[in-house]
């Protein structure tokens, strides 16, 4: 069966693509994010995995406002890069895992997840930033298989409703019939708002004490409702959903021990609190 390692959570902006086209991971204003990424590329090496599950939201590619599934998951040979035009210019397509993306598909419905399956997908900085975060140098030596979670159009689902699929999604990696290793990677946050009354709003307090919660409890977020998560992280910081999901694959409290390999938290960069994390199943 396959080896489920460990989760990945990192922030997924724009402007960090920017960053790294333009070679400014030392720029004291880059800097602090970018120092919390040695330690975990480090571990990543030691590791190896072959394939990434990619928890991620969609920033209209492939779904738009009239057309929004809850759950979708790519099941694709290869997904292109399509960003906006503000991150990475050009990279290579990501090769997909095919096997894994139909067990995952199949394993999902099995357990009333009613996901939509999507053959051709492009993919933006949501999914191509962590991959060039986590692996910086030449081209991406994992497949991918990415999971879409609604955090755009209301109604989303809730956060108790992700940290399950997460769970249903670490149990069919692990009843996966491979012998490859397997990483699970969320991407986005943490609190923020880019418009309306609370443009800037960043919740520090509440960011931390859920990184936190990731490794002792991470059932305390499911205990808020969206509108509640809206509240305390704003209405783009709700995809620490994807950091909930991530955690679910690697098992409830009381299951899969874990080992917090690093950590990073730093605030603001385009007035988001931006954090990297990673946690070892041992």
């Amino acid at each position: 069966m396959a080896t489920l390692i460990g989760g990945l959570g990192t922030s997924h902006i724009p402007a960090i693509g920017g960053a790294i086209h333009k070679g400014l991971q030392q720029d004291p204003y880059w800097k602090p994010f970018f120092d919390g990424f040695p330690p975990i590329r480090d571990w990543l090496g030691q590791k190896q995995p072959d394939v990434v599950v990619m928890f991620y939201n969609d920033h209209g590619l492939n779904f738009f406002l009239d057309k929004m599934p809850t759950f979708a998951i790519g099941a694709a040979p290869e997904y292109n890069n399509a960003d906006e035009g503000w991150g990475i210019p050009t990279l290579p397509p990501f090769k997909g895992e095919l096997d894994l993306s139909w067990h995952l598909i199949d394993q999902l419905i099995a357990k009333e997840f009613d996901v939509v399956t999507c053959q051709e997908m492009l993919v933006d900085h949501a999914c191509t930033l962590p991959l060039k975060l986590f692996w910086p140098e030449g081209d991406c030596p994992v497949t991918v298989v990415p999971v879409c979670i609604n955090t755009v159009q209301f109604p989303l689902p809730s956060a108790k409703r992700c940290y399950a699929l997460g769970k249903a999604v670490g149990e069919a990696i692990q009843s996966w019939d491979s012998d490859k290793k397997v990483a699970v990677i969320a991407s986005g946050g943490l609190s923020h708002q880019l418009d309306g009354e609370r443009a800037g709003f960043i919740n520090k307090a509440f960011d931390l004490q859920f990184i936190d919660s990731l490794e002792s409890n991470p059932e305390w977020a499911t205990r808020f409702s969206i509108h509640e998560l809206v509240e305390k992280t704003g209405t783009q910081g709700v995809e620490l959903l994807m950091w909930l999901a991530m955690r679910g694959a690697l098992g409830a409290a009381g299951g899969a021990q874990l080992r917090r390999v690093s950590g990073n938290y730093h605030i603001p960069i385009s007035n988001t609190a931006t954090a990297v994390l990673a946690l070892e199943s041992v």
